[in-house]
């Protein structure tokens, strides 16, 4: 086994920890990520599949949703991989350059997730504040360019992360502690002195969860207020309508609270957390980046009727 004693990036090989302490049960633990990532991967492929086979869905709304389920068949396919080859092969080594580029994917792609749920807060806001505006608004030729402005966010933002590890030199131990590289764990490796690339690190966290979470919840808070007070003015029509379309907030929400909760108590559990177990707070990341999207194609597929409709028409017209 390689080990990193005063030697360049290029020369370095990290290994990757399962669950510390239970290593006896990693073949057991597999079975339910196993279940999780085919969850993942099977429900998002069908996401697309549906919202690209049906014309009336080529609406933003889906494009959107489209859009959070690209993201999170890159998370799923960037770290469960990587997970299974320990727990199933107890394969640990990995390369300083490949370990470089799996954090870059992660933390870009939870970067471009936390900017698309922004933007599926965007259109919740425009539907239901401003029905007359929406068609103008959100355009169809328009989305893309949106969805490629989150895309651009997420790697100007995330870049720099891999680039300053890269120049590095690597001395101390090189045991991580989690089943794949995140940034804030591999800078704690290097010799160098990393106040800087701490607070580009903090920087990041604060630009992108931190600025989106807020917009998001000023979203929400401006819904709620339109909600209420049109409830007493306006016709029932008009009623039925904002209504209808608040309804279709609640599957976007539960998206909101599977991405930022388990985030949240990740970090709780990191700062706070000291007399947990180290292999508590690896399970718990591995939550925070596996357990979305394994759920949100199975919020929208039994919280949105199209999709539901769909899914029927597929299994009863194909013979699925």
């Amino acid at each position: 086994m390689s080990t990193v004693n005063d030697t360049k990036f290029q020369f370095a090989v990290f290994l990757l920890t399962g669950l510390h302490g239970q290593e006896d049960f990693h073949l057991w633990i597999s079975i339910p990520f196993c279940f999780m990532y085919v969850i993942s991967i099977l429900g998002n492929s069908v996401i697309l599949f549906i919202i690209k086979t049906d014309p009336s869905l080529h609406e933003p709304m889906y494009i959107f949703l489209s859009m959070l389920a690209i993201t999170e068949l890159g998370i799923s396919i960037t770290t469960m991989p990587t997970i299974l080859g320990i727990f199933l092969f107890n394969s640990r080594e990995i390369s300083l350059d490949a370990c470089l580029a799996q954090l870059f994917f992660i933390h870009s792609l939870q970067c471009i997730e936390s900017s698309v749920l922004l933007l599926m807060a965007f259109d919740r806001f425009i539907a239901i504040c401003n029905p007359l505006r929406y068609a103008s608004i959100l355009t169809l030729p328009r989305i893309p360019k949106m969805g490629l402005v989150c895309v651009l966010r997420g790697v100007a933002i995330i870049l720099p992360l891999p680039l300053f590890l890269h120049r590095f030199q690597y001395c101390r131990a090189n045991v991580l502690s989690h089943s794949y590289c995140l940034f804030q764990e591999v800078m704690k490796m290097a010799c160098s002195d990393i106040s800087v690339n701490s607070i580009y690190g903090l920087f990041t966290k604060l630009l992108t969860l931190g600025l989106d979470s807020l917009l998001i919840f000023l979203s929400y808070v401006m819904i709620l207020k339109t909600v209420l007070s049109i409830v007493a003015i306006f016709s029932l029509p008009t009623k039925d309508a904002r209504l209808k379309a608040l309804e279709t907030c609640s599957s976007h929400l539960c998206a909101i609270l599977s991405f930022y909760i388990p985030g949240l108590f990740s970090s709780l559990t990191h700062r706070f957390g000291h007399n947990v177990p180290l292999y508590f707070h690896v399970l718990i990341v591995s939550v925070y980046l596996l357990v979305p999207p394994m759920l949100n194609p199975i919020i929208y597929g039994v919280r949105t009727k199209q999709i539901q409709d769909r899914l029927l028409w597929l299994f009863t017209h194909k013979g699925i």
